[in-house]
C-alpha cells in the first residue's frame, strides 16, 4: 500500500490536466508536442512541451528534438516544482482527506464509489477512506493505463534537469492547483466522471499521444461529461492565463522548457494561442 500511495502522490499533480475539454472552434494545430517560442524581445527560444504526465515504461519514448531541445534550455518549468520538498510535503498532507471519505460522501457516493474502487482497482472503500477524493480519482487513473510500471515525464525530466545542474521551477503550487479542483468540481461530479472513465479510453489516449496529435488527444480524451463550463473556467482557461501572464518575464531572463499536460497548449485559450496573441511566434518542431 505504501508503494501505491508514493506513486499516487506524484500522479495526484497530473491527473486531471489530462482531462480537460476542448475548445469547439479550436485553431488546428500540427502534430508535435514540442513547440519554439520565440521573437517579441526573446534573445534565446523556449520550449513548450506537451506530455500525458503518465504512461506504461513499455509506451514511454522521449523525441530526439525534444532531448536535444532539453540539452539547450536554462531552466526546466512544470506546472508545481517537485523537485520541491515543500511541494511535496503540501502534496502528501493534501492527499489524505480533511475528513474521511465515510463521513464526507454519503450512502449513495460511498456505494458508487466502493463500485468503481472495486472494478478498476480491485480495492474498497475503506481500504481508500481516510485519502481525499482527488486522491483516489489519481489512484483509479493509474490503474486504467493496465500496467504496474508507470513512467511520469516531469519525474524524467527533473532527472535530466538534475544531471544538467540546471534550475527547475513551477508555474503554480500544490496548493492552487487543489484550490483549481475544488471549485471546480463537486464530489457528486468527480464520482461521475469516474463511472466513464475506462481502460479503452485510456488507450485510445496513448495511440494519440503517441502520433503527437494535438487535435485529436482533445477529441478524445473528453466529452461533456467531463468538463462544464465551471469546470473549464478553473481548470484550464485561469490557469492557463495565470501561466501565460507568468512566462515573459521568466523566458526574457533565459532560455526555458516549459512541459505541461498537452491539454494546456491547444484551444483558443489555449497557452500557444495565448502566447501568439502576445506577440511571440510558436511553432512547431517537427524534426
Amino acid at each position: 500500500m505504501k508503494n501505491i500511495f508514493t506513486s499516487v502522490i506524484v500522479a495526484i499533480a497530473f491527473v486531471f490536466s489530462a482531462t480537460t475539454q476542448a475548445q469547439a472552434q479550436s485553431p488546428k494545430l500540427e502534430n508535435s508536442l514540442l513547440w519554439e517560442v520565440s521573437g517579441n524581445g526573446l534573445s534565446q527560444p523556449t520550449y513548450l512541451y506537451g506530455t500525458i504526465h503518465m504512461i506504461c515504461s513499455g509506451d514511454y519514448f522521449l523525441s530526439e528534438k525534444t532531448k536535444k531541445a532539453l540539452d539547450q534550455v536554462n531552466k526546466l518549468v512544470l506546472e508545481i516544482d517537485l523537485n520541491d520538498p515543500k511541494e511535496l510535503t503540501e502534496m502528501q498532507q493534501l492527499a489524505m482527506g480533511k475528513e474521511p471519505l465515510s463521513k464526507k460522501l454519503n450512502a449513495e457516493q460511498l456505494s458508487k464509489l466502493d463500485v468503481i474502487l472495486r472494478k478498476s482497482a480491485g480495492m474498497t472503500v475503506q481500504q481508500v477512506d481516510a485519502f481525499s477524493l482527488v486522491t483516489v480519482m489519481s489512484l483509479i487513473s493509474m490503474k486504467t493505463f493496465g500496467c504496474n510500471d508507470l513512467k511520469f515525464y516531469e519525474m524524467e525530466f527533473i532527472e535530466k534537469a538534475k544531471s544538467r545542474n540546471i534550475e527547475i521551477a513551477g508555474l503554480e503550487t500544490v496548493k492552487s492547483q487543489f484550490k483549481s479542483l475544488e471549485d471546480a468540481y463537486s464530489d457528486s461530479e468527480i464520482i461521475e466522471m469516474l463511472e466513464e472513465s475506462d481502460v479503452e479510453e485510456t488507450k485510445q489516449l496513448v495511440a494519440d499521444y503517441k502520433l503527437e496529435n494535438l487535435d485529436t488527444l482533445y477529441k478524445n480524451i473528453t466529452g461533456e461529461n467531463k468538463m462544464n463550463a465551471k469546470a473549464k473556467k478553473f481548470m484550464l482557461d485561469d490557469r492557463n492565463l495565470n501561466w501565460v501572464k507568468a512566462l515573459p518575464e521568466m523566458m526574457k531572463k533565459e532560455s526555458l522548457f516549459v512541459a505541461v499536460g498537452s491539454a494546456h497548449l491547444a484551444g483558443d485559450s489555449g497557452i500557444i494561442n495565448l502566447l501568439r496573441k502576445a506577440g511571440y511566434t510558436v511553432k512547431p518542431i517537427m524534426n
